[in-house]
């Protein structure tokens, strides 16, 4: 059983940045693929971006591309959100989530094992 503990939410004005982590314990980290995922108040949940098993490849939603940067550390068994130029729009919980059937997940259905979320606040 894999869990997950995401970290590094807050309150940050529109135009800032925040970085969160999501450690993982539990499991082989390496051999899972890492994905974050966001949901806002009465929205879906959505799909933010995701990371190979190896680091090399990454993937984001075309609403966080160029301002979101996904990367992880194999060796501290945590996965980063980098995420600059923040809009209010970007305000949701963010949730990290671990797959192992496939290298790179780009959907809920990819991934297995879910973190409880972080809130992230853009104020205008």
């Amino acid at each position: 059983q894999v869990q997950l503990v995401e970290s590094g939410g807050g309150l940050v004005q529109a135009g800032g940045s925040l970085r969160l982590s999501c450690g993982a314990s539990g499991g082989t980290f390496s051999r899972a693929a890492m994905g974050w995922f966001r949901q806002a108040p009465g929205k879906e949940r959505e799909f933010v971006g995701a990371i190979s098993r190896s680091g090399g490849s990454t993937y984001y939603a075309d609403s966080v591309k160029g301002r979101f940067t996904i990367s992880r550390d194999n060796a501290k068994n945590t996965v980063y959100l980098q995420m600059n130029s923040l809009k209010p729009e970007d305000t949701a919980v963010y949730y990290c989530a671990a797959g192992t059937t496939k290298w790179l997940g780009l959907g809920a259905n990819d991934y297995d094992y879910w973190g409880q979320g972080t809130q992230v606040t853009v104020s205008s």
